[in-house]
């Protein structure tokens, strides 16, 4: 399966929050409405998700940090030998 860069995920979802605000400030501007869309419609082809909502979660989830393995602790070890 293909996944999107991490890059492009990042700036699209940023780019939607944003547009989100100001839609959210502004819900009878049809400008910023039809704008918002747009970033949600290209958030939704990007994550391969139907509902702007959906893919922006999505987006999220793939942009947390992978958890560590489990039996791989992400700690720094010491070399003292103690």
């Amino acid at each position: 399966m293909l996944l999107p860069a991490r890059t492009e995920v990042a700036r699209h979802l940023e780019r939607y929050r944003a547009w989100e605000r100001r839609m959210l400030a502004a819900p009878d501007d049809s400008s910023v409405r039809g704008t918002f869309e747009n970033t949600g419609y290209t958030l939704c082809v990007l994550m391969g998700k139907r509902c702007a909502r959906e893919a922006a979660e999505a987006a999220e989830c793939f942009l947390r940090p992978e958890p560590a393995r489990r039996g791989h602790p992400a700690r720094a070890v010491s070399m003292s030998g103690s």
